[in-house]
């Protein structure tokens, strides 16, 4: 399995995450362990609250564990760092910018020359579709369009791992499907390690080779499911039986979870 292979990207080693608030401690995390293979697409889901969004953040850099470790190709994680790219639910969008000099932002800040920075950009803006948007600002864009120029950023940048946060929860459902048809396309020709937040178990199946299901609060790895569906995956993989089977299994098992929060 594609999880077991020896070329470990990012290791989460007994990752534990306590938030100190006005009612005492709250442990969101709680010993998660988890290695993820290079150029593999992990999707992770479970209750709202279980620390996904957390743990994300504490990859990304942006947060730092109680105790526990975060490892990428073996380094420590004290911080953000551009081997890592991040695409927010929000958009994340600067709205006096164009698409492009959007899509630029993270390239300049690399100290790439402006006419690299242009091509390279030009490059992804294709890759998403929105090279006819290059000279638009994210006001003049729907939320599906403005979601394709943060996946573009992100993207431009040459991440070695991608960190996406429920990156179509706000899309409608034509939209999101079209999205998660283009993001796969784009994963099965870049190839880059994809850490994957959703709440949707079928856009989790469609997109990953392994389903992370978290428990309820504290989040904890419930299990780690193996989806055997051959790639390229299409709208048309989710009518399968096996595609089914898997969708119910997995649902029951978040379901369980769902019912523990309402304990």
């Amino acid at each position: 399995m594609a999880g077991n292979t020896v070329n470990v990207k990012v290791k989460i080693d007994n990752v534990k995450k306590v938030f100190n608030g006005r009612n005492g401690e709250m442990i969101a995390l709680n010993g998660v362990s988890l290695d993820i293979a290079e150029n593999e697409f992990v999707c992770v889901i479970g209750p709202s609250g279980c620390g996904k969004s957390t743990l994300l953040n504490i990859i990304a850099g942006l947060g730092e564990p109680t105790s526990g470790k975060i490892y990428v190709d073996g380094k420590l994680v004290d911080g953000p760092g551009t081997e890592r790219g991040v695409v927010f639910q929000q958009y994340a969008l600067f709205p006096w910018l164009t698409v492009r000099k959007n899509v630029e932002f993270g390239l300049k800040l690399k100290g790439i020359k402006k006419d690299e920075a242009t091509q390279i950009a030009n490059k992804y803006l294709k890759m998403v579709d929105l090279e006819d948007f290059a000279n638009s600002y994210p006001k003049e864009l729907s939320g599906g369009m403005k979601q394709r120029v943060a996946i573009a950023r992100a993207y431009a940048v040459n991440p070695e791992v991608l960190l996406m946060d429920e990156p179509f929860g706000a899309l409608d459902a034509q939209t999101r499907t079209q999205l998660q048809s283009e993001l796969l396309k784009t994963w099965e020709s870049e190839r880059k390690t994809c850490f994957f937040i959703t709440h949707d178990v079928d856009e989790a199946i469609i997109l990953a080779q392994r389903v992370v299901i978290m428990s309820a609060r504290p989040g904890r790895v419930k299990e780690v499911v193996n989806i055997d569906i051959p790639y390229p995956r299409t709208q048309e993989t989710k009518m399968t039986k096996e595609f089914i089977d898997l969708k119910n299994y997995i649902w029951g098992m978040v379901y369980q979870e769902y019912l523990e929060v309402r304990k």
